[in-house]
């Protein structure tokens, strides 16, 4: 068998750039990572693009069989993708409006309440501890003389100088941190807004682009596994969504025959954050706690009994059928995904790894065969 100049050429350049690559790792890893981070706004717009392409897709199918006019044909894609848009941004708004006014008030209440249990709690502490003749015993040891004093003084204005340039430090960052988070998102929206509309003309490119570079066998196989992804996600998304309102109104209902405060709020907050698989209606339970702790702290304490004896039945029963019939992944797959993934990767971890232990399940499943 006779090599050719054009395969020795190439396994060459291939080992020359694999040893540069192992010989300066953290030069390559460190270029790698200031380009994934500018990158980080096309990621969100194509996240974003992803999530709403869906319901854009509903109200095209649904536009285009209601109206056959030209022109609303034409303005099909625009109209629709601002109607994706304002549905998302209004079921938002409100789920916004329904619970940060309620949880203001909470944290109203508190405030207004704190002097009279810092006083009961005083003269709790009186009564039990003697609290004023520990606090005399205290001011006995700061008793000295007058350089003692200005020492003291002294360490005590640098204590708060130092404190208040910390405060200024974090302060400074989270501003920092706020600013760049909406910069990400408005330039990843505005992404979101560019691929939608040419999304069929960019699928043309890339079919091109891979028609010209690529063996048609890998382009069969990557659209293969490509459709499967696509089809994975796309019913992760509609069976989570379809979870987190079951969660919502189970969480309503049983609020309400328990006579709880903020029934109607709290479930709406618990489905919420139940788009985060699993552990989401954690974070709910811990805000609706705090509010009705507010009212009754027995009520609260119910509230925790009841959410989570709910949760564990969602977690294991509602969640694996509901999220796992949708995807084709059974129940055990399901709870295994996102154990795994939480563990790895966090609460991304926990939004991917299910739809890619679906894609992966389904691979094996089918053979890794193109039909």
């Amino acid at each position: 068998m006779e090599l050719k100049w054009k395969t020795c050429l190439r396994a060459g350049v291939t080992i020359v750039l694999l040893f540069l690559v192992i010989h300066y790792w953290t030069t390559f890893a460190g270029i790698a990572g200031v380009a994934l981070g500018a990158a980080t706004p096309l990621f969100w717009g194509c996240a974003i693009a992803y999530v709403v392409n869906i319901p854009m897709d509903f109200f095209e199918k649904f536009l285009k069989a209601k109206s056959k006019n030209r022109i609303v044909q034409k303005l099909c894609r625009p109209i629709c993708m601002l109607l994706a848009f304002f549905s998302i941004f209004l079921i938002a708004v409100l789920i916004v409006q329904m619970i940060v006014p309620e949880l203001l008030g909470c944290l109203q209440i508190i405030i207004e309440e704190l002097p009279e249990v810092l006083e009961d709690a005083t003269l709790w502490l009186e009564k039990n501890l003697q609290i004023s003749a520990l606090l005399q015993g205290e001011y006995s040891l700061f008793q000295g003389s007058e350089t003692d004093w200005q020492q003291n003084f002294v360490k005590i204005v640098n204590v708060l100088l130092n404190g208040l340039g910390g405060m200024m430090g974090v302060a400074s960052g989270i501003i920092s941190s706020v600013f760049s988070t909406v910069v990400t998102l408005l330039v990843g929206v505005v992404f979101s807004i560019y691929l939608l509309i040419g999304k069929e003309k960019l699928g043309g490119q890339f079919q091109k682009l891979f028609a010209k570079y690529l063996p048609e066998k890998v382009i069969k196989k990557f659209y293969y596994v490509a459709d499967i992804l696509n089809q994975s996600f796309h019913s992760f998304i509609v069976g989570q969504c379809t979870e987190a309102v079951i969660l919502g109104l189970l969480c309503m209902g049983g609020m309400f025959l328990l006579r709880l405060p903020y029934a109607a709020m709290i479930g709406c907050l618990v489905g919420f954050t139940a788009l985060i698989p699993i552990a989401g209606a954690y974070i709910g339970a811990i805000v609706g706690a705090f509010m009705i702790f507010t009212v009754s702290p027995v009520k609260a304490i119910i509230f925790i009994a009841y959410l989570v004896i709910l949760q564990q039945l969602e977690g294991n029963l509602i969640y694996p059928r509901v999220v796992g019939s949708s995807i084709g992944l059974p129940g055990v797959w399901v709870l295994a995904a996102v154990t795994i993934g939480g563990g790895v990767m966090g609460v991304s971890g926990m939004l991917l790894g299910v739809p890619i232990a679906a894609t992966v399940y389904q691979l094996l499943k089918n053979g890794v065969t193109v039909p």
